[in-house]
Order: structure tokens, then C-alpha cells, then sequence
């Protein structure tokens, strides 16, 4: 028997998580009106702490949804923002190039 090696374990939390097949505008929202669906994904999520610990927000300057926190720049968004029309301008996108790149570097 052979265990799974640490890299594909470290991913494979991916497929389990409430956000799988959301669209990435959606997970890495930079408003919180555009981010309400993944944020509402999160309250039942399996595996927000695997996001957590491998988007590892705080130190990559991530920009959008994990673990039920909207992070703009590596800092956890204000929850009482997220009644917001608008949540703080930039367009909904990543907005540090790729918008899967975290993940991806993370794998």
C-alpha cells in the first residue's frame, strides 16, 4: 500500500471544495457583491481549512475568496462591506495577472 504523496494530497482538496465549477470571477471577486456565491459556498465547505493553509492568502496578496474570508491584497475584507453595493472599486478580476495563479503555485 502506498500513500498518497504530499503534493496530490495537498491538491486534491480542490475537487472536494464548495466552490468547485464556480466561475473564477466568482472566487476571485474583488467586490463583495460579486463574491456573495463563494462566500456562501464557504459556510459548507468541507475543506476551508485545506483553502486556508494552501492559498495561504495573508502571504501571497491574494485577492478573492477562501476559507469564507474576501481578501483584497492578502488582507481579510470588513464582513459588515459585504452588504455593499459596491465594495471598494477595482474590476472583479484577480488583479495580480492570472487570477488562478495562487492556486497554481500552491499545487
Amino acid at each position: 500500500m502506498s500513500l498518497p504523496s504530499s503534493r496530490s494530497h495537498r491538491s486534491g482538496w480542490r475537487a472536494a471544495a464548495a466552490c468547485a465549477g464556480m466561475p473564477p470571477q466568482v472566487v476571485f471577486a474583488r467586490r463583495p457583491a460579486d463574491a456573495e456565491p463563494a462566500l456562501r459556498a464557504c459556510a459548507r465547505c468541507p475543506v476551508a481549512r485545506e483553502c486556508e493553509e494552501t492559498v495561504d492568502p495573508a502571504h501571497t496578496w491574494f485577492d478573492g475568496v477562501s476559507a469564507g474570508r474576501l481578501w483584497h491584497n492578502g488582507r481579510p475584507v470588513d464582513p459588515s462591506r459585504r452588504n455593499r453595493a459596491h465594495g471598494g472599486g477595482g474590476d472583479s478580476g484577480g488583479g495580480h495577472g492570472d487570477p488562478a495563479d495562487p492556486l497554481r503555485r500552491a499545487a
